[in-house]
């Protein structure tokens, strides 16, 4: 009975990242690639309000400063000029704002929680990542049988499954991995400032190895996220400290005075 709380408590998470996945997907296909780029990047603020509020923990106004500095800096990193493309369907913009506004909520929530639930108790992080990703596996399978039942029945569930795919599909799978370590031990704060790094170091690898040109935006955006995260990492000054000594000067001048 106890087993069954814990997964159902870790099927919370696993529900609203799939909310976020399919919102996500609905805002890209009713937005422009650079506006989403854009409003997406809001996760960041999102989730350290969601730290705040949901782990009653405090940020200092530097490390707010950082974490939207942060925010700026990937957008600059991932802005790309848009292209004068044909869109074959009709879009929405605002159905489309409606849908990054939920995946954007969704992200910071889903995020905050899982960290809540590992830190509570001292079950193992492996059990608490498949008891996650046991419920995320059954709500996704529902969502490919109702909307791909009839061609999965056809042609196989693991039809396309390349060698590449798979790959790709072990590379996530690590990431993930990566990702609940991070939590684990840091914070989901953290863990959206690991994200821009590794985004600014995968644009860096895309120049050796693909030749990708740098454009003074992605240089500027890449010198913003590592400030960011310089700045965040700062230590907090201890304001009950600085009250003392403000208390004890204040003292010495009246006694001075006297």
């Amino acid at each position: 009975m106890c087993s069954t709380a814990k997964l159902l408590k870790l099927s919370v998470p696993s529900v609203v990242y799939a909310i976020q996945n399919n919102m996500a997907f609905l805002a890209l296909s009713n937005l422009d690639a650079a506006v989403y780029e854009v409003t997406y990047q809001l996760k960041i603020p999102c989730t350290a309000l969601c730290t705040v509020l949901m782990l009653n923990r405090s940020l200092s106004r530097l490390q707010w400063f950082s974490v939207f500095m942060l925010c700026g800096g990937v957008t600059l990193v991932q802005w790309k000029p848009a292209e004068a493309t044909k869109v074959q369907i009709e879009q929405n913009p605002f159905l489309g704002f409606m849908a990054i506004a939920i995946a954007v909520l969704c992200s910071g929530f889903a995020g905050v929680y899982f960290e809540k639930v590992l830190k509570s108790s001292d079950t193992s992080l492996w059990v608490r990542n498949i008891q996650m990703y046991l419920s995320g596996i059954l709500v996704t399978l529902i969502g490919v049988y109702m909307t791909d039942g009839e061609k999965v029945l056809e042609k196989g569930f693991f039809f396309g499954y390349t060698l590449s795919v798979c790959f790709v599909i072990f590379l996530a799978s690590v990431g993930g991995l990566y990702t609940s370590i991070v939590v684990k031990y840091t914070d989901n704060i953290m863990k959206g400032f690991s994200a821009a790094a590794a985004i600014v170091v995968s644009t860096v690898a895309s120049v050796i190895l693909f030749g990708l040109q740098i454009t003074i935006t992605f240089a500027s955006g890449a010198l913003l996220v590592c400030v960011s995260i310089y700045l965040y990492g700062l230590p907090k000054q201890d304001t009950s400290k600085l009250t003392r000594q403000d208390a004890d000067k204040e003292s010495k001048q009246r006694l001075i005075t006297v």
